[in-house]
């Protein structure tokens, strides 16, 4: 029996089709991958690490773009639940939507990983209650934002570019309802205030993550403050980079007389990093995370009980 098995699949391979065999198991883990939408930038990054990274570990895996769509992502949740799946990675378009979600897993015996958004956060005694084969994997926003204050209170000037002794700032948020959103905004400003600077909100807007809706933020700002305006400060590098085409519409140039900070450190931020086009940014490490999610995922798909909470530190990332 033995021999004819090898037999078989020395045919296969000579035949060019792709064989997954997993060692004392059956059939390859089935992983669904619920991303909020897939035109977000980070997630983009994120996602397609994620699926690689499952595939050479020889997982079956399905994605599906939840479209920013709450309703949309949890039909697609109830889907792959009929379908079957051996383990959830949800990237949550609401992170109150936890409440909803893991009871749906756990009454089906899904083993889920939350990915990029932490439910919770305000309480987490909740996850005490919380079916022990659900876990998150991300990153704590909190240093994200206290990063990106350091970067500018960092400066030379510590962003008072037009020295009237005040830090005069635009926030362009995310999504007020994300914790990633509330803590960037929260703590970059923080970061300043502890380094005994004194700081003046002049703007603060939803910019929903989106480069364009950071571009018209921007010129909004730039237009009703002019001068006034020493530092843009954006919840993500997809917003930062929409800024950066307003503040060059505007005639200002970043480093000289406006900084601009963001974060996620996407390829082309880090080059404009570089290239002194950009303040700085914040790593947000899409391959650790997705490889710890993966890694975490195909684990409780065997069996194993997870921890609750896997963080990957961010790191600064200025010239």
């Amino acid at each position: 029996m033995k021999k004819f098995l090898v037999l078989v699949l020395a045919a296969l391979m000579v035949a060019g089709l792709a064989v997954t065999v997993q060692a004392g198991e059956g059939d390859p883990i089935k992983v669904g991958v619920c991303i909020y939408k897939f035109d977000d930038n980070f997630m983009t990054l994120y996602r397609q690490e994620l699926q690689t990274y499952l595939e050479s570990k020889g997982a079956v895996v399905t994605v599906v773009d939840g479209k920013g769509d709450q309703a949309e992502q949890t039909n697609q949740i109830n889907s792959f639940i009929a379908e079957g799946v051996d383990v959830l990675i949800v990237n949550l378009v609401q992170s109150s939507a936890a409440d909803a979600i893991i009871p749906l897993v756990q009454a089906a015996n899904i083993p889920t990983v939350l990915i990029n958004r932490e439910p919770f956060v305000d309480d987490p005694s909740q996850w005490d209650k919380v079916w022990d084969k659900v876990c998150y994997v991300g990153a704590d926003a909190r240093q994200s934002g206290t990063f990106q204050g350091q970067i500018i209170a960092d400066l030379p000037d510590k962003g008072d570019v037009n020295g009237n002794g005040v830090v005069d700032y635009v926030m362009i948020i995310g999504d007020p309802e994300n914790v990633d959103a509330q803590y960037r905004t929260e703590f970059s400003i923080k970061a300043l205030t502890d380094a005994g600077i004194t700081v003046n909100e002049l703007f603060a807007q939803r910019g929903d993550w989106d480069q364009a809706k950071g571009q018209e933020l921007a010129a909004t700002a730039l237009a009703q403050f002019g001068d006034q305006v020493d530092v843009i400060f954006c919840n993500n590098d997809g917003m930062a980079l929409g800024a950066l085409q307003s503040i060059k519409a505007a005639g200002r140039t970043v480093g000289k007389d406006i900084y601009l900070v963001g974060v996620d450190a996407l390829p082309e931020v880090v080059q404009l990093v570089e290239a002194d086009e950009f303040t700085g940014t914040v790593l947000n490490d899409h391959v650790g995370q997705s490889h710890k999610a993966a890694d975490v995922a195909l684990e409780v798909a065997g069996g194993t009980t997870p921890e609750r909470i896997y963080t990957v530190d961010y790191v600064k990332v200025t010239k």
